[in-house]
């Protein structure tokens, strides 16, 4: 029997059924996987230039006159707006499509890019720098955008995978720029040449998701999800959840290079040397944190990479009151592996829960996995939004511990005790107790996903 092939209408998709495996074999994974890989471009430069102030500030000297507290603050700020356009560029994919938001969204890159290519020089003032660093924000949306838009092409059984690609290959945009910046400040270049090159990648990007990519009908003009998805609970639980290991992430990447120059005196070349390592092995792991979730189940996979990054925390305070650096450094990289792995297992879990959810309801076949991946989606953009505020609690926890202790000793203990309470949390809500009374009717697979949120 042929499969059916996706109803196209130029460069919309309205069937697609990624669930039917004829459908998915014929023609399914080799669409969704075209439209994951530009995702992930566009996704891979929004995060670079989200994260841009974060190595501009290594470039910052004295001439700039801007404290330390003025540094955290700019990337407070940043890391701010990025959360905040993460909720309205989720409604943007339902709006006008994931392949026509994602050519809006990479273009707009260029304004950030352009604006600190304009006043980044020694004389402007705090404020002026503030204010394009806020523009430099909608880089982070592209997270929420991307993530909402691949997860309605692939199906369940392989979202855990797609979902840690797609964000896995995005978060290496933090490194990347990081090494780039390192190999311009090795060569004695001005911020100005980091922010040049990276001005024809966007427009690249933005045409390729012109030429390439897809819309899919089924998303389209369902705005009302997101309000759906923020009436339920398990949409807040997660973000809770997220705000551990996105936002330890982003948060980290912001701050380990003035955590170096600050608290252990490293030059802005040694910090750089430094810097790139951890972001980079940390995104590298997500896929797999999303695969290890589709066979063990995200919850088990979270609870156990919470205790992971609660061990780490406490050496770290241990490395920071002793001064060595050696160790510090060590176990910052083990600690950004950990939160990357945390957030591939944790993206996993939002389809899955909604899944279980649909068949706790009563909701079965093409029905159930509808319901599910309409409110995961929608879910995936506040999760993510909430979650990268998380970034801008660790930048302001290093600001105040450095103004009030001299070290960023203080803030290392807040995120420890934050630790303990998303491992508190994923133990008490996806695994000690059952989703819900299993219907008379439920096979006896329904009957397993309905009985534990370990599986999501």
């Amino acid at each position: 029997m042929t499969a059916p092939a996706p109803t196209r209408r130029g460069r919309w998709i309205e069937r697609w059924d990624p669930e039917d495996e004829a459908f998915w074999n014929a023609t399914g994974e080799r669409i969704a996987r075209r439209n994951l890989w530009f995702s992930v471009l566009s996704e891979h430069i929004g995060f670079s230039v989200w994260t841009l102030w974060s190595v501009l500030v290594l470039f910052m000297g004295p001439e700039y006159g801007l404290t330390p507290a003025d540094k955290f603050l700019l990337t407070s700020v940043v890391t701010l707006v990025g959360a905040v356009v993460r909720v309205p560029y989720t409604f943007a994919v339902a709006v006008f499509g994931g392949r026509n938001w994602t050519v809006v969204s990479a273009s707009l890159l260029l304004v950030p890019t352009i604006a600190a290519f304009a006043v980044m020089k020694p004389g402007t003032s705090f404020s002026t720098f503030l204010l394009v660093g806020l523009l430099a924000g909608i880089g982070g949306g592209n997270f929420a955008s991307s993530m909402t838009n691949i997860n309605a092409f692939f199906p369940l059984r392989r979202k855990g995978w797609a979902l840690g690609l797609n964000a896995g290959g995005g978060n290496i945009g933090v490194p990347v720029i990081q090494l780039a910046a390192l190999a311009i400040i090795g060569a004695s270049g001005g911020p100005r040449v980091l922010l040049g090159i990276y001005i024809p990648l966007i427009v690249v990007a933005a045409v390729l998701a012109a030429l390439f990519m897809d819309n899919l009908a089924s998303v389209r003009n369902d705005t009302g999800a997101a309000k759906d998805a923020a009436r339920d609970g398990h949409t807040w639980i997660m973000a809770v959840l997220y705000i551990g290991t996105f936002g330890s992430f982003i948060g980290y990447s912001f701050a380990f290079g003035q955590v170096l120059t600050i608290q252990f005196g490293r030059t802005p070349l040694q910090a750089a040397y430094l810097t790139f390592i951890g972001p980079l092995l940390g995104s590298l792991i997500r896929p797999l944190g999303g695969r290890l979730a589709d066979r063990y189940g995200g919850a088990r996979i979270t609870l156990w990479n919470y205790v992971g990054m609660a061990a780490a925390t406490a050496v770290l305070i241990v490395a920071g009151m002793q001064k060595s650096l050696p160790l510090f450094v060590s176990v910052f990289v083990v600690l950004f592996v950990l939160s990357g792995l945390g957030n591939g297992s944790t993206f996993k879990m939002i389809p899955g829960i909604f899944q279980a959810k649909a068949l706790a309801k009563g909701l079965r076949g093409e029905a159930a996995v509808a319901h599910g991946r309409r409110l995961s989606g929608a879910s995936m953009g506040l999760i993510g939004a909430v979650g990268a505020l998380g970034g801008v609690g660790i930048n302001l926890a290093f600001r105040q511990s450095f103004l009030a202790y001299g070290s960023g000793t203080g803030a290392f203990v807040a995120f420890l005790a934050y630790y303990g309470l998303c491992f508190a949390i994923t133990w008490a809500v996806y695994l000690r107790r059952p989703i819900g009374q299993v219907p008379a009717t439920a096979s006896a697979s329904e009957e397993k996903a309905q009985l534990s949120y370990a599986e999501v």
